[in-house]
């Protein structure tokens, strides 16, 4: 099975355009597409060929598949067999259940679709029923291979008085003439009954407390394989009527949201074989009806004690530990939920036309049991867990629609039946069955008050699409509302980034002020004055003044020379370009100006030592004009140092 992703639209079928249904799982194999075009969906109910014919497009193209309105399946290739397995269905089995699915109409928030298949009518179901069980392409024989297998039909009953016919055609212990074995010790049996969805395929009607049977070589009513005598036995040839009454179905009360009366689907489409399925879990059978099936009607809150000899281990077994149950330990009992039934509610028999009586009375209802507050702490607990996971299966505690008593038809060894949903019998009840049943005069009222169970399939469809229709909207109305939420938090996530922008530009920004600021205090704040000492011999400094607009250029706009020492002569005359205290010289490196002064002084002192007097006499009107105009930096040399 490949999954899908997505959705797409439809051709009317029959019944035409339908509503969508719940999401795809997602597939990596699957790839996202435009909306398909129509496609040629098979669209008449008469004709079960077209749908084997139209050809599938390949896996990765999903969305250009035909919107069906139809399933494609089962097809009836072989025109000479007359029971035929349908190989190519998803069968209900390994507690999966299968409904066929179509792609939704353009613009549908949801992928898929509940569709029918042929025949548009009530029959057997081509999913629910073992695969051992084969059926005519009409839906109406069945015929079961070896042990009890069983079948349902494609519509349940949930409230209302129903009634349907079912023919014997090979049962009541009559050797079948389809039987390939000839050598087979045991004939062919039958056994008709109402079950619900929990009630297994693989086994016969009343086999546990899920399901109520009648079987054909005894007449005795089965439940919990309890055989109880009840009516007359029945044969190859003779007419079964099935009927039942159930009360009006229970209202989910709005205001308890744990209610299992809400109607509630969990399932996911999937692909099967060119077919979209909605596969879901099958309703789990409960402990409190498995328990039903105890025959030993023992207290199930006491163990028995060892006795004293019991105490000394075997040889073999002294260095196990000890297991079970400690001495004078009592087990506590599980607790129960208490199996709630449905009032007046009954069913009862028919042999050819003639009223075997009621049956079975007060039958179990058919709702999922009330989950109690630890299990729905676990189900949080996983849900809390499965977050962010793909989607997966969970069980359903809430009614999905499709829950209500089955005809449920079991068959043995090569037994053979045929159904008869109506409007015509061929022996066909009175109008008012209860009173019959309840021995009251049933001539005074001529009303029919049941109904042929082949009107309960276009209510069930009408049900499924109605419960569609709110899923739809359900689904429009959580997706605006995750589009609104994804786009607030995309707003947050922007308002976010664009504070944190602004915050780093204002940290950029005060980071550079600081920058610019201590360079403009070291530049422009103050003067700097840099004294070289002369030896005792000059008994003088040198001084060295840097210009805010030298510190400014930078060290590549640097023209003029390191300053050198002049005499004082020249001093008041030398223009300021001339005299190497340039204040356009651009600031360089401290360092290297040092030392390009020091060797100009070097150089000096090597050529002229006379001129030492004239130098000092002449530097220090200077320092004292440009430290008090504070308009450059000033260095203060020792010569004596630097000889």
């Amino acid at each position: 099975m490949v999954a899908a992703d997505s959705s797409s639209s439809i051709v009317d079928g029959p019944s035409g355009s339908r509503p969508s249904t719940p999401l795809l799982v997602s597939s990596k194999k699957r790839k996202v597409a435009s909306h398909p075009e129509a496609s040629p969906a098979p669209n008449d109910p008469n004709n079960p060929s077209i749908a084997a014919n139209v050809a599938l497009p390949t896996r990765n193209d999903f969305f250009s598949r035909p919107r069906l309105a139809i399933s494609r399946f089962p097809t009836f290739m072989d025109t000479s067999v007359v029971y035929h397995t349908t190989e190519q269905l998803a069968m209900n089995r390994m507690a999966f259940r299968y409904v066929p699915a179509g792609v939704s109409p353009p613009g549908s928030t949801l992928p898929c679709r509940t569709i029918e298949s042929l025949p548009t009518s009530y029959r057997v179901s081509w999913e629910d029923r073992s695969s051992f069980v084969k059926v005519t392409p009409d839906g109406m024989g069945l015929i079961g291979e070896r042990g009890f297998r069983s079948a349902r039909c494609n519509a349940p009953v949930r409230e209302g008085k129903w009634y349907m016919e079912v023919r014997v055609e090979d049962g009541g212990g009559d050797r079948s003439t389809h039987t390939p074995d000839i050598n087979m010790r045991q004939g062919s049996h039958v056994r008709l009954g109402w079950a619900r969805r929990e009630a297994p395929l693989n086994g016969p009607v009343g086999l546990d407390a899920y399901s109520y049977g009648y079987r054909d070589n005894n007449g005795d009513k089965v439940y919990l394989s309890r055989p109880r005598p009840y009516g007359c036995s029945f044969r190859s040839g003779d007419v079964i009527g099935m009927y039942i009454s159930l009360p009006s179905r229970r209202k989910p009360d709005p205001g308890d949201n744990h209610d299992p009366a809400h109607i509630r689907r969990e399932r996911i489409p999937i692909e099967f074989k060119g077919q979209e399925y909605f596969e879901s879990l099958e309703y789990p059978q409960s402990k409190e009806m498995i328990a039903l099936m105890d025959f030993s009607n023992k207290s199930s809150n006491t163990a028995s004690l060892p006795s004293a000899s019991s105490n000394k281990k075997a040889a073999s077994t002294k260095n196990l530990p000890e297991r079970g149950v400690r001495p004078g330990q009592v087990l506590e009992a599980p607790i129960l939920r208490p199996l709630p039934t449905l009032p007046d509610s009954y069913i009862a028999f028919f042999v050819n036309g003639e009223c075997q009586g009621i049956a079975f009375e007060d039958l179990f209802d058919y709702l999922p049991l009330r989950t109690t507050p630890a299990s729905r702490k676990k189900e949080k607990d996983k849900k809390r867990a499965r977050e962010g996971a793909p989607r997966e299966h969970k069980e359903n505690l809430f009614d999905d629609g499709t829950l209500g008593y089955y005809p449920f038809i079991s068959l043995f060894n090569y037994a053979r039946v045929r159904l008869n949903p109506g409007p015509n019998f061929d022996f066909p009840p009175p109008p008012d069955i209860d009173s019959v049943l309840k021995d009251t005069d049933h001539n005074a009222n001529q009303t029919q008050t049941w109904r042929p169970i082949c009107e309960r399939y276009p209510e069930f469809m009408k049900e499924q699409w109605d419960l569609d229709d709110q899923e739809e909207e359900e689904a429009a109305l959580d997706a605006a509302k995750r589009t609104e939420v994804e786009k607030i938090e995309a707003q947050k996530k922007a308002q976010r980034e664009k504070s944190r922008q602004q915050n780093e530009a204002r940290k950029r920004a005060k980071k550079n002020a600081e920058l610019r600021g201590s360079s403009v205090v070291s530049a422009h704040g103050s003067t700097t004055e840099l004294a070289v000492s002369s030896d005792d011999r000059l008994g003088s400094s040198v001084l060295i003044a840097f210009t805010p607009q030298a510190i400014e250029r930078g060290m590549d706009q640097i023209h003029s020379p390191a300053p050198t020492a002049v005499s004082s002569g020249d001093l008041n005359h030398i223009p300021e370009a001339e005299s190497g205290y340039n204040s356009e010289v651009v600031e360089g490196d401290e360092e290297e100006q040092h030392d390009g002064f020091a060797a100009d002084v070097d150089h000096h002192n090597d050529d002229d030592d006379d001129d030492d007097e004239v130098f000092r006499d002449a530097a220090s009107p200077y320092r004292k004009s440009r430290t008090q105009n504070n308009s450059s930096s000033v260095m203060d040399i020792d010569l004596e140092d630097l000889l």
